[in-house]
């Protein structure tokens, strides 16, 4: 595992250094172990380990390439890792969550346009007074993703889509189980998207902060 290590470092230090640029291919297996002075097979191991996690693409036949070393496809990782949470760290995730989703709200006041917000409000209103707890999950995670995109930030919105696993089993289980737990979302979304309209940043902050924080407060009493 150490002589893996070791050749991650070196492939990342090249990418660091720019000896090799997003989009790069990497020499030919035996040039590049030569180079750095790596057995072929802990070279191939390091290629493996940075595929998956999008820093490297091994195309079959053609050879490996550095990725684009864009944030949204590094942060994909994100989500892979989170999908093996336990139960009980499901509130450091809606902890991360309510720091963030906030923020990302009121930043998308001043930068989200009309046409967003009446597809927003389109979203609601189609889906009614009296969803399914599976519809008004999905649509929960189509109207944050709307939101996050909003402000701008492409880092912020694939973190939190990268958090939404976790998130996501837990609002399924306070549906479930509480009886208000429908008509309280609706609530919260109809009133942050009042607050994006109003382009009132700090309502829109704290509207997202009790949205979050509610389905916090509950699975908190269940564990």
């Amino acid at each position: 595992m150490a002589v893996t290590d070791e050749a991650i470092e070196k492939i990342k230090g090249m990418i660091v250094s720019g000896a090799l640029r997003p989009g790069d291919r990497l020499p030919k297996e035996s040039e590049l172990a030569a180079d750095l002075g790596l057995s072929r097979n802990s070279l191939r191991e390091a290629v493996r380990a940075l595929s998956l996690i999008r820093i490297l693409d091994v195309r079959q036949g053609d050879g490996t390439y550095v990725t684009s070393l864009d944030p949204q496809l590094l942060l994909e990782a994100l989500s892979f890792v989170v999908d093996f949470h336990r139960d009980d760290t499901v509130l450091e995730f809606l902890a991360v969550r309510r720091i963030l989703e906030p923020a990302a709200t009121a930043q998308a006041c001043s930068r989200i346009s009309d046409a967003e917000l009446d597809a927003l409000g389109a979203q609601l209103d189609a889906l009614g007074e009296a969803p399914s707890v599976e519809e008004l999950v999905a649509c929960d995670l189509e109207f944050h993703r709307g939101i996050v995109h909003a402000s701008g930030n492409s880092v912020l919105c694939s973190l939190l889509d990268g958090l939404s696993g976790p998130t996501t089993r837990a609002r399924v289980w306070r549906g479930l189980t509480q009886e208000d737990a429908v008509s309280r979302t609706l609530h919260e979304h109809r009133a942050i998207l009042g607050a994006l309209r109003d382009r009132d940043a700090e309502a829109a902050r704290s509207w997202a902060t009790v949205h979050v924080a509610s389905v916090e407060q509950w699975l908190r009493s269940t564990l």
